[in-house]
Order: C-alpha cells, then structure tokens, then sequence
C-alpha cells in the first residue's frame, strides 16, 4: 500500500490527499516518509503538516522526519523563514510530549530539548539566557541522551557567553565546564569502548562482519567529532583557565570546600591540567582528597607530589597504587598514559614507553600513546645504531608507530599521519638504501629500544 501511495504520487506529480480527517493519516505518513528518505523535503512537507496537524501520536517519525524537513524549509526559505523556525520549536515541545521515549523505553528529553536548545541558538530565537537555561534543563533532567558533541560544546559556549556578559560568576563557569568536560570523556570512553571491540577482533585476524565495518565508520566519526569539539572547549576557556586565575579561585573556595570530594578531584584535575602543581595550593587540595576519599586519582595526585620532590621510588609507589585502586579499564588506560608522559618528560623513555604499552593494552584505540611511542623513538634517532644510516633507520620505527596512531584513532589521525610523514622523510632515502645494498634486510637496535625494523625494498 505504501509504495502504490508513493509510486501515484511520483507519477501524477500530486501530494493532495483527503485532509481534515484521521483517516488520511496513515497514507499521508507514508507519502511524506517515502519522501523524506530520498530527502526530497520540499514534497514531504505537505503531508507531514496533514499528519502533523491532526494526528500528532501516531508515529515518532512525523518528529524525526519533521526535523529534518522544517530545518530544510529553514535553509531555504526566504519570506517564511521566522514561520519555519517557529514551527521547529513547536515540533520539539511536542515530541516530549508525545514520544519522550524511545520504543525500549529510554529517555529522549536530554536530545529533544538540546537540539530545541540549538535551534534557538543558531536561528538567534531568544536570548543567551534563554538558550542556556533549556541546554542546562536537558543536562540535568536527561544527561544520559544529551550527546551530541556539537549541542554540548555550544552549551558551554551560552555558559561562557553569559560569563563574558557578567551574568555567570567565575566559579559558576568552572563548574560548567568541569561537568561538559565529564560529559566529553564520557562518551569518548563509550566510542573507545565500541571501538576497540572491532579492532581486536581486526588483530586477532577473526573476520569483521558487514555491520560491525559500518558502525566501526560510525564510531570514528563520532570520535573526531568529540576530538574537534572537545579542543575547541579547551581553546575558548584557556585564558579563564591560567594558573594567574586558578590559584585565587581555588584559594578562594578551599576551605568551603575542602570535604568535598567532587571539588578537591575538579580543582586537583585542573591544576595538573594547567600544570600549575608546583603551588602549594595543590600539596593541600591532594592531602585533603587522600584523607577524605582515597581513590586512583588521590594516589596518582601524591605520586606527582613525590616526583615533585625528587622521591622516584615513592612516586612509582603511589602510581601503582593508583593503577590497584582503579577497577575502570578505560580510565586506568588514562592514569597509565599520564604516568608516561610523566617518564617522557623526565627522560625515562623506557619506563614511558611501558607505561604507553600498558595504556593500549587497556584501550588499544588510544592513538596518542602510540604518537607518545613514536615520538619517543624518534627522539632517540642519534643514540641508537653504530651508523648514521641505523641511527636515521629508527624514523622509520618511530613512522610505524604514528601510523598506528592514525589508523586506530581518527581523532588524532590528522595530525599522526602529518607525524608519520615528517618521520619518514628523516629516515634514510631509496639513494641511501641503494648505496648501502640492504633493502628488505633487518636492523637492529641495541639502545633501550631494543626492537628491530625492516629496511623497505626498492
């Protein structure tokens, strides 16, 4: 029946069917979809404003499609546009009131009332307070569906805006970007979590079926999304986030705040961020938290404390006590990658590289640990090998690796692949390889790299 519906519609070129009457529905819902599916909007509005009009319950996909069919009237509207916008509003109140859930039963407020929240940001409806206090409705009521990367980085962005108006206090904003950040790292561990599923399969050689290769596109997608949004979060509150502003606020608020947990792992979190640790203010924040709620972040905090302080034992101490205490493996592969950047920054290269190894067995979609290994490799190039052609040789290693970065992580993938390639034109050329006569031969490397490569044939 559908199809016949929608094949008449095509070939008599007319959506016009009986209107007033429920009756009409049913095949108006079918015409208007077929339509929509074949993005064919300009057709489908019509029918659906039928549906729309008098039989809003009968069917979630007058909302869904609805969406999609007013923000192209939007675009592409001259003198109605405000008559489009308006309608989008509309159309949000009443999918909450109709289909708040989806059919399983889950909750859709937090992404019905953002994306309401983004309209009215994006078509200037209403005010900065406005906008914000519906993104902040669907985060509190609904966070669980409000993941959309760009409707959370433009509900910090009416936070900061309020912020640069006067209207939101300093430590108002904190807070708001200290739970967007949560939210963000949130849901770049649930990809990672899907991801890595798919990649180890990939690895173990057990074959990847034709919907697993979809969502894995999927995924990585969503990945670089929250990757570009996630910086752009970081970007725009850079400024308000300098130790110059961090130390008097905490300063400010320790003591009202020094028994809660929440606060004192926020505040630890962003003063190590912003490696502004060396203040004291981070000794009492740290202590503080251990005393109150010894946790994984409260070790890691005291093992920084110890390498602050020249203690390397009691520091790697306080590191695995930090990795015991977390039972998370996502969030252990995050506590790992951080004590390897740690080792990197004091040179311990080895120790940094077990420490990146330890984090991808954890999360082997974590692309940044293998750029960490690559740079490591690289950094070594005039210490390992005999000659200068084995010493240029560990670029190619150091290459492997960033590839590896880019092909697992689509969020760093950009930015590994211009890595790979600066390494690779360091390495020895196609002339060196014919001088030397060694093309498909093996070099080794006797340095704490103690791995080999394979010269590339010609």
């Amino acid at each position: 029946m559908r199809n016949t519906l929608f094949l008449l519609m095509l070939c008599f070129g007319t959506t016009v069917i009986a209107q007033g009457d429920k009756n009409s529905c049913p095949g108006n819902l079918s015409i208007f979809a077929e339509f929509a599916k074949v993005k064919n909007y300009d057709s489908a509005y019509q029918p659906w404003k039928e549906v729309r009009t008098i039989c809003p319950e009968l069917n979630v996909a007058t909302f869904k499609y609805g969406e999609r069919i007013l923000i192209h009237k939007i675009k592409n509207a001259t003198d109605d546009k405000a008559v489009y916008q308006q309608e989008l509003i509309s159309l949000y109140d009443d999918w909450i009131t109709y289909f708040p859930t989806t059919k399983r039963g889950t909750s859709e407020v937090g992404k019905i009332l953002s994306s309401k929240a983004q309209a009215i940001f994006d078509y200037k409806m209403g005010t900065t307070q406005e906008a914000f206090d519906i993104f902040n409705q669907a985060f509190t009521q609904d966070a669980a569906s409000f993941t959309s990367p760009k409707r959370l980085y433009t509900f910090f962005k009416t936070s900061y805006n309020l912020y640069k108006e006067g209207n939101l206090t300093t430590e108002d904003l904190f807070t708001k970007y200290e739970e967007v950040s949560e939210k963000f790292e949130l849901e770049q561990t649930n990809l990672a979590r899907k991801l890595d599923v798919i990649l180890k399969k990939q690895d173990a050689g057990q074959p990847v079926t034709s919907r697993e290769q979809r969502n894995k596109r999927v995924y990585e997608t969503n990945v670089l999304a929250f990757s570009t949004y996630a910086g752009n979060l970081d970007a725009m509150i850079s400024k308000e986030s300098s130790c110059e502003n961090l130390i008097p606020l905490y300063r400010k608020n320790f003591e009202a705040n020094k028994t809660n947990s929440v606060w004192l792992n926020r505040a630890a979190s962003r003063m190590d961020a912003k490696e502004c640790s060396d203040d004291p203010l981070f000794v009492e924040l740290v202590e503080a938290l251990h005393g109150i709620n010894p946790s994984a972040n409260s070790a890691y905090y005291l093992g920084l404390l110890k390498d602050k302080a020249g203690d390397s034992k009691g520091a790697l101490a306080y590191y695995e006590e930090s990795l015991t205490l977390e039972q998370d493996q996502y969030r252990k592969a995050a506590i790992l990658y951080k004590i390897a950047v740690k080792f990197k920054t004091r040179g311990l290269k080895s120790k940094a590289r077990s420490y990146a190894k330890r984090a991808l067995k954890n999360q082997p979609s974590m692309g940044k640990a293998y750029m960490l290994i690559a740079n490591l490799y690289a950094s070594s190039a005039n210490s390992c090998g005999t000659t200068q052609f084995e010493k240029r040789a560990v670029y190619w290693l150091a290459a492997k690796s960033a590839r590896r970065a880019a092909s697992v992580d689509r969020g760093v993938k950009k930015t590994a692949l211009k890595m790979a390639a600066s390494y690779e034109g360091r390495a020895p050329s196609k002339t060196d390889i014919f001088t030397e006569g060694n093309a498909g031969q093996t070099v080794r490397f006797s340095c704490w790299i103690n791995d080999s490569v394979t010269v590339p044939e010609l």
